[in-house]
């Protein structure tokens, strides 16, 4: 799928609006200042329908529940069904079984099917959340007047009205602004709020983050108010787009259900055969059968032999992930997508808020005499100040010396001072000793503050100091703010902040050491020096500066108060990364995962940061959204392979970079916050959105929340899904090697003329009551030593590869061994030869024979359970024998294993053992049982597993 499928073009030539002045904009959408007239708009919105997402081929929930009945293990399940049915009403003698497989298999389908359809239903609620974000109503001019509508009668060339809180109804042109700001945050995935202009833009091509004339249907005004005229509405707005690809991002098949759906198709294939195969054995071969009774007997001993189980186990081991992740602070939406997060290769991460903290955080000062260094992370007010150098490079600006002194610092005092005066953002207190502070308004500004607060200057006691006289507010054009003042002695102060460049133009004098001295052309150049350095350190840099004012004019003018300044310095701060992130790296790396950033945020921002937490080693720059615009899917599938930053993209670059890397045959995990990042998250194979800053439509299409929004929690979770892949594994191997001894033993009897060994109710209760709780126990087993140390599956990898078939293959056969053994010893021991073998045939419905007979079934019964219950040991370790490892480490399995041997024991010892056919066994047959049963649990099984099962990854080979 090229660029051109996604409409990389951020605005079409057709929908360029933010080239034209606004009188364009209002000439080509034939309106005008006075909007439109009520007959115009009811015939606009006839031509272009209301403003209102649609829903594009959603299938109704009774189809959906319909459809979870297709997958081929449920439908050898619900053959089982019609099956056993007819056994139970066409053939007396086999009515009890045939009732008990139906009712087991039945109650195991619809268990199953009830939980997918839960999970798909809730999975597709992702388009209500979306609309959930769109404004009610709008402030429209119609008729020349304005008044308030439904935000969904909105149409192209309505004019309307915003101010400060209101939710954006539908893309628009601004018209006019005072003050306006709008945060783009669920749209773009850049935290701060966006100054809007009306001014034209002639880029060519530009990310929806620039485009600073436009409004976005979804996004909040922040500050400020304006008049804009309506170009797009419905499914054509930013936000209708994303809703689309949203409903179009069909969910994929995930590994584990790749594999089941292989496995059924298998187990089918092998199913069909047996029937046929035992029934031609027991009317052809085998002369104690008509063909009546051997057609009834095949189907129900196929049928019995299908394990019936292993859905519910499936379903109950994923379940135990869950609960695992739910202590990892990650909350699962959809069962599958726990092992899938055990297969991924690639985990897609988003910067802010995942990666660093989304607390940005003053690290360095620069003063005119001297460089501070200060410690302390997000929004607590702990921290301490050093000496440092005036920054060469970025080493410079962690280089900590000794401590700075601040109490007699005046230069210090005055500029953090300046920054508390010069805000408008606030602290939020912390209810208890455990609950996060948080700045409300620009977080720039609240760094400063916090910074003030390390010092020990309160914000209160500052602003109780100062009368506000007026302010000169922030905007793009402007990229600065003044606030003026007065202290309690009279004196009047301004002090400014913004973009250092504008406010070293204003600037004429410094502050140096306590004095106020001119700027030289030297110290200039060096504060120019020291701004490139920390900027070129992704640091977000300010400059302060004040000045006195001898008295309050009759009008403040922005040209008189901001000129002649004095410089105080410049302040850098970043988003730090979150603490473990960088360790967390470290061991995906060593587990064959490849982490990626892909951000809305600039591109040296996002470089510098990936490089602090060991994401890449070079100093090459991101790929840009501009430039994935300009590749294609050729030229991405090689920078793909070879870049791990992506900054300043749109949704659909996130789609592109996700279909490249499954083009590449990855696992991708994909994190997100905002609706931008909604499609993506559907589209990856593992889709995860955050807890605490997530949408409700990121929340809804994904397959995983993180509570705490850490990445080092998706590192867990990843460990908690190979830990359940691997448990899945076990009890897969366990099952079938059960399953195909008892299919072999059956066949190889009939073959050569004897008796089934196994009745069919005696297979159900192997499989349900002797394997059923073992298998349920591995579910929960204690990891493997140094899971994270080896390498994900290989992508495409299917479960039952060479290393699983051999085991249960060599399962079958062993199991198939002891029994066949105490199967014809019973025999020979009880008629003097083995029937038809050693020795003539006999009539098996004589009551002596069939008694002998039933003692034979009864021992290998027994045999089988045995074995069962000992070859589970066995197959726990897929890396080690059974010697090396701790059985004592897993109870569950200690507990599963004894009660149903205990039970087994009731069925042979206890009058139930008439319901099933069995007869008491003498020690003699134990010990002869155990003996052979030992060679399963002391076979070296591990050995059969291809190498690269067990291969250590080197993350040497996943660095940039």
């Amino acid at each position: 799928m090229g660029c051109q499928d996604f409409g990389c073009e951020i605005l079409s030539a057709k929908n360029e609006w933010f080239k034209k002045s606004p009188e364009e904009v209002l000439q080509s959408l034939n309106s005008s200042t006075e909007g439109l007239t009520n007959q115009e708009a009811e015939q606009r919105l006839l031509e272009y329908g209301p403003n209102e997402l649609e829903e594009l081929g959603r299938i109704g929930p009774l189809r959906m529940f319909l459809q979870q009945f297709t997958n081929p293990m449920v439908v050898i399940l619900l053959f089982a069904i019609i099956i056993s049915i007819a056994i139970s009403s066409l053939h007396g003698s086999h009515e009890s079984e045939g009732i008990i497989d139906a009712i087991v298999i039945s109650a195991i389908v619809m268990i199953n099917a009830i939980f997918g359809f839960v999970q798909e239903y809730r999975s597709e609620k992702a388009l209500e959340a979306l609309k959930d974000l769109s404004a009610p109503k709008a402030v429209v001019k119609r008729n020349g007047e304005w008044e308030e509508i439904e935000a969904s009668q909105i149409v192209p060339g309505d004019v309307i009205s915003l101010e400060s809180g209101d939710i954006v109804p539908a893309d628009a042109r601004l018209l006019t602004v005072v003050g306006l700001s709008t945060d783009e945050s669920a749209l773009t995935g850049e935290s701060v709020a966006v100054q809007k202009t009306v001014k034209a833009i002639s880029s060519e091509k530009s990310a929806l983050g620039d485009l600073t004339n436009l409004l976005f249907q979804g996004s909040v005004v922040t500050s400020g108010k304006g008049t804009a005229v309506i170009t797009s509405t419905g499914m054509k707005t930013e936000f209708g787009k994303i809703a689309q690809l949203v409903q179009e991002s069909e969910r994929e098949l995930t590994p584990l259900q790749r594999d089941l759906d292989d496995l059924g198709k298998k187990l089918g294939v092998v199913v069909l055969l047996l029937s046929f195969l035992i029934f031609i054995s027991l009317v052809f071969i085998n002369a104690t059968y008509d063909w009546n009774e051997a057609l009834f007997v095949s189907i129900a001993i196929a049928v019995a032999a299908i394990p019936e189980g292993l859905p519910a186990v499936v379903t109950v081991t994923l379940a135990i992930g869950v609960s695992r992740m739910v202590k990892r602070n990650a909350i699962v939406r959809r069962l599958p997508s726990v092992e899938t997060l055990g297969s991924t290769t690639v985990i897609c991460s988003d910067k802010t808020g995942t990666i660093t903290k989304n607390e940005m955080t003053v690290r360095y000062i620069y003063l005119s005499t001297t460089g501070v260094a200060i410690t302390g992370t997000g929004y607590s007010s702990k921290g301490e100040f050093y000496n440092a150098s005036a920054p060469a490079s970025c080493t410079d600006l962690s280089t900590i010396k000794d401590p700075f002194d601040v109490e007699n610092s005046q230069d210090l005092k005055i500029l953090l001072r300046a920054g508390q005066l010069c805000s408008t953002a606030i602290i939020s207190p912390a209810s208890d000793d455990n609950s996060i502070r948080k700045v409300v308004g620009d977080p720039t500004e609240g760094a400063l503050l916090i910074a003030a607060e390390k010092a020990g200057l309160t914000f209160e006691g500052t602003r109780s100091e100062f009368e506000e006289l007026t302010e000169f507010s922030f905007d793009s054009k402007r990229k600065r703010m003044t606030t003026i003042v007065r202290d309690k002695s009279g004196q009047i102060w301004a002090f400014s902040k913004g973009a250092p460049e504008i406010i070293l133009e204003r600037t004429t004098r410094v502050f140096d050491d306590g004095d106020v001295i001119q700027l030289s052309s030297k110290k200039q150049e060096e504060i120019q020096s020291v701004n490139r350095v920390m900027a070129s350190c992704a640091m977000r840099v300010l400059a302060l500066a004040f000045k006195k004012i001898d008295s309050i004019p009759d009008e403040w003018k922005e040209e008189e108060v901001e000129r002649e300044l004095v410089f105080l310095g410049l302040v850098g701060m970043i988003d730090p990364p979150r603490d473990g992130v960088l360790d967390s790296i470290k061991i995906a790396r060593k587990a064959g995962i490849r982490p990626i950033m892909i951000t809305g945020d600039h591109s040296l921002t996002a470089s510098s940061i990936a490089k602090s937490v060991g994401l890449i080693q070079s100093e090459r720059e991101a790929v840009t959204g501009t430039e994935l615009n300009a590749m294609s899917d050729d030229e991405l599938d090689i920078i793909i392979a070879e870049r791990d930053v992506f900054a300043r993209v749109a949704p659909e670059h996130k789609l592109r970079i996700i279909n490249a890397l499954k083009r590449q045959n990855q696992v991708v995990a994909m994190t997100g916050d905002g609706v931008n990042d909604a499609p993506a998250i559907k589209k990856a194979d593992v889709g995860i959105s955050m807890g605490i800053r997530g949408a409700g439509v990121t929340k809804e299409a994904s397959d995983l929340i993180l509570t705490d929004d850490n990445f080092s929690t998706i590192v867990s979770a990843i460990e908690v899904g190979r830990e359940i892949y691997a448990n899945i594994r076990k009890f897969v191997r366990f099952l079938l090697s059960a399953n195909a001894g008892e299919i072999l033993i059956i066949f190889i009897m009939v073959m050569i003329g004897l008796p089934i060994p196994l009745t069919p109710v005696m297979i159900l209760w192997i499989n349900l009551v002797t394997d059923g709780p073992p298998a349920l126990a591995l579910g929960f087993d204690p990891p493997p030593k140094g899971i994270m140390d080896r390498c994900p599956r290989k992508p495409g990898a299917r479960m039952m590869d060479k290393g699983m078939i051999r085991i249960i293959i060599i399962g079958g056969i062993l199991a198939t061994f002891a029994a066949s053994v105490v199967y014809l010893y019973l025999l020979w021991i009880g008629i003097g030869h083995i029937p038809g073998i050693t020795g003539p045939a006999v009539d098996w419905s004589m009551p002596q024979y069939s008694e002998i007979l039933m003692l034979a079934q009864t021992g290998t019964f027994a045999t089988m359970v045995l074995f069962q219950l000992l070859w589970v040991w066995n197959v726990r370790d897929e890396w080690n024998p059974i010697w090396r490892t701790n059985m004592r480490e897993s109870r569950s399995l200690l507990i599963a294993v004894a009660f149903s041997f205990i039970l087994t024991l009731l069925v042979l010892y206890t009058p139930i053992s008439i319901a099933f056919g069995t007869k008491p066994l003498s020690l003699d047959i134990w010990i002869l049982m155990i003996g052979l049963c030992l060679i399963g649990f002391l076979a070296p099984v591990y050995r059969l597993l291809p190498k690269e099962s067990n291969e250590i990854c080197d993350d040497d080979s996943m660095m940039d």
